[in-house]
C-alpha cells in the first residue's frame, strides 16, 4: 500500500486526487491540504511514501515546502505537480530535492503509474518536462563543465538517472544486474559528493556534464 499525501491550494482538484488515490487499489491517501505551512508536523504524523505537491500555492510555495520536507526526511518521495514547466521551477525543484516532476494535465491513470515508479526509485517526469531538462543541459546558463572523474560506465548511469530512469530501467538499458546498477551509483555519489538521486541530477544540471 503506498501512502500519499497531497498539497494543492485549488479545492477541486485536491478533491479529486483524493477521490482517485483512495479509489485506487494499492494506494492510501493519508491527507490532502491546500498548503504547506505546516508541512513538517503533517509529515510526522502522517508518514507519507509519496507526497504530490503543488508549486504555486499561499504562505509557502511548493518548493520552499519541498525544502522543508528535505530537511526534516530524505526518504519521503516527492513528485511537484504543476502547470509550470519553465526552466527555472524544474531546476529549482530539482535542486530542491524532487523525485520527479509533473504537470497537472497528467492523465489520472499515468499519475498512478508516475506514483508506483516513484516508490521503486524512478525519478518520473512528463514528456514536456523531459524536453526542459534536456534544454538545460544543453544551454550553456550554468557553471563550467567538470567531470568530477567519472568513467563512462558512471556517465551513462548518471544520464539515464538524470532522464528519470528507475534503477530496473537503467540495469535493462544497459544490460548489467541491479546490483551493478547500484554500486556504480555508490560510485558516482561518492564522487560528485552527494547523497541522493536528486541531488546528483541537479549537480550533474549545475555543472553541465553532458
Amino acid at each position: 500500500m503506498i501512502k500519499v499525501l497531497i498539497y494543492e491550494d485549488n479545492q477541486q482538484l485536491r478533491e479529486g486526487l483524493g477521490i482517485l488515490i483512495s479509489g485506487s487499489i494499492g494506494f492510501q491517501l493519508t491527507g490532502a491540504f491546500g498548503n504547506c505551512a505546516e508541512v513538517e508536523q503533517q509529515l510526522d504524523e502522517l508518514k507519507p511514501d509519496v507526497v504530490l505537491m503543488d508549486i504555486d500555492m499561499p504562505m509557502v510555495n511548493g518548493i520552499e515546502g519541498l525544502r522543508k520536507i528535505r530537511a526534516a526526511d530524505s526518504d519521503v518521495r516527492v513528485l511537484m505537480l504543476t502547470v509550470f514547466d519553465d526552466n527555472e521551477n524544474v531546476f529549482e525543484a530539482v535542486k530542491a530535492g524532487a523525485n520527479g516532476y509533473l504537470l497537472k494535465k497528467t492523465p489520472p491513470a499515468r499519475l498512478l503509474e508516475y506514483i508506483a515508479d516513484v516508490m521503486e526509485g524512478g525519478a518520473p517526469m512528463t514528456s514536456s518536462i523531459a524536453t526542459q531538462v534536456l534544454n538545460m543541459v544543453k544551454s550553456g546558463n550554468n557553471a563550467g563543465t567538470q567531470d568530477f572523474d567519472l568513467s563512462a560506465r558512471e556517465m551513462d548511469v548518471l544520464k539515464l538517472l538524470v532522464n528519470g530512469y528507475s534503477y530496473k530501467m537503467v540495469a535493462a538499458e544497459l544490460f548489467i544486474s541491479i546490483d551493478t546498477v547500484r554500486s556504480h551509483i555508490k560510485n558516482v555519489y561518492e564522487k560528485l559528493q552527494v547523497n541522493s538521486k536528486s541531488e546528483a541530477v541537479a549537480k550533474a544540471l549545475k555543472t553541465r556534464l553532458f
